[in-house]
């Protein structure tokens, strides 16, 4: 990298950044960071601030996605067995003169359990990598819920919903955005997400009764941590 390129701002997206850009950026390169696993295991909801990223409500909180470090994620017990070596995303360079601003953007955007890391990421097109400056929700954060059921996840994703509108627009707009970044793009987990869900849509649409998780959300977080208790104590 050149002196000029390491003093650039650049902002790693793998969730809604992806289709729903920050403001003020002059270049967006597809591309992927490794090192991590990409998994709807982030709770969505509202926090002190309002903002239009939201795909719940305090108190039936959607489902958004985070990155868990690879090293972490193979400790656990996760039935979606497979994690990429690389998750793919996009890297916006933002304009000098409105880093600042854009920081306080999204910061509020990303407000809710996530915090601030640096990852290197690499340019689909061959290009040298670059340090990206990306947001996650890290496993010690009180939003995040850990390794679920596919299918009881995907009921949740289903029937939750927010200020920024329907939880299930965010897994299909994921889905979609992901297959247009590259042929090889694609994420298991959130594809197979995607199918389940609009499954259980087309039997509700079709009366088929479906099997609907009743547990509330405060199950799904007590599941999470005797999961991750169990497998700390077989380490």
């Amino acid at each position: 990298m050149t002196a000029s390129e390491s003093s650039e701002f650049w902002l790693f997206g793998y969730g809604s950044l992806i289709w729903k850009p920050p403001p003020h950026f002059d270049r967006r390169v597809p591309g992927w960071v490794t090192g991590y696993v990409r998994r709807f295991w982030q709770v969505s909801s509202p926090g002190l601030r309002l903002f239009e990223d939201h795909r719940g409500t305090p108190e039936a909180p959607g489902r958004v996605v985070t990155l868990i470090q690879k090293s972490y994620w193979d400790q656990l017990t996760d039935q979606h067995a497979a994690g990429p070596d690389k998750v793919w995303g996009v890297a916006y360079r933002i304009l000098s003169d409105r880093v600042a601003q854009v920081k306080d953007y999204l910061d509020i955007r990303e407000i809710n359990g996530y915090s601030i890391h640096y990852t290197p990421f690499h340019p689909a097109d061959g290009s040298p990598s670059l340090t990206t400056l990306v947001y996650i929700g890290t496993p010690d954060n009180e939003q995040f819920v850990g390794p679920q059921d596919p299918h009881k996840l995907a009921a949740h994703i289903l029937r939750s919903q927010g200020p920024s509108g329907l939880n299930k627009d965010y897994l299909y707009n994921l889905h979609v955005a992901l297959q247009e970044l590259s042929p090889e793009s694609g994420d298991h987990h959130i594809s197979d997400l995607a199918q389940r869900v609009k499954k259980l849509e087309h039997d509700t649409a079709s009366g088929v009764a479906a099997p609907t998780p009743r547990d509330p959300d405060q199950d799904f977080r007590q599941e999470s941590s005797t999961t991750e208790a169990e497998e700390v104590e077989k380490a």
